[in-house]
């Protein structure tokens, strides 16, 4: 049987902290949560593997240390409402579930969303809830948000997910442009968002978060 305590280890040891992550609520998220149960079946022998994790439809599991780097710039504390767009099977909203204190996984495709709350439940993260709606409207009904994380890339963010965003709040995404990749982390102040640059990364552009093509007859 495989030796998956040990894997999270290796993962944290070679993959995050290298990565200049240290605070230890990352780590510890990381090491507690069994990443292969989150992984589609028959799969889990590659779930901890340094590279984006296709779960189907071009929708993946972000790559460990973009994730946790991720994490370490958004810097969430523990009394904070996160907003997880695109949480697929589940991963990234159990991670943030040991960091934050309430998590709103958004998933649009319902099956995804299905199993992501039946695993969830199983690892006794109780304080996610998994909503099904378009990725791209994010869920007001729940904000404003302290933070909103995207797991996958974007070319541009709507207007109407950074209104989600307290004043004094956090985003962060890897955004797309002409094929290079980077994270870039908003702050936002007096209702304007401040966009820094963090690190470089790559992931598949989210359902609903490419740019509009200008019609030209």
């Amino acid at each position: 049987m495989a030796d998956y305590k040990t894997r999270r280890k290796i993962m944290v040891d070679t993959q995050i902290r290298p990565s200049d992550v240290t605070k230890f609520p990352i780590i510890d998220a990381f090491l507690s949560v069994p990443r292969e149960k989150f992984v589609p079946d028959g799969k889990q022998e590659a779930a901890y593997i340094g590279e984006n994790f296709l779960i189907g439809q071009n929708r993946i599991i972000l790559e460990p240390r973009t994730f946790a780097k991720l994490l370490d710039a958004l810097d969430i504390n523990s009394d904070e409402l996160v907003l997880d767009i695109g949480t697929g099977l589940g991963y990234s909203s159990a991670v943030i579930s040991l960091i934050a204190e309430v998590v709103i996984a958004l998933e649009d495709d319902s099956s995804l969303a299905s199993e992501a709350e039946e695993i969830l439940s199983e690892i006794g993260a109780d304080n996610v809830v998994v909503q099904v709606s378009k990725l791209k409207d994010g869920a007001p009904e729940h904000g404003p948000y302290d933070v909103i994380i995207l797991q996958g890339a974007v070319e541009e963010i709507p207007g109407s997910i950074l209104k989600q965003l307290k004043n004094g709040g956090r985003v962060g995404a890897i955004f797309i442009e002409e094929g290079l990749g980077a994270a870039k982390i908003g702050f936002k102040s007096n209702d304007k968002i401040n966009w820094r640059y963090s690190f470089n990364a790559a992931a598949p552009v989210l359902p609903g978060f490419f740019k509009q093509k200008d019609f030209v007859l």
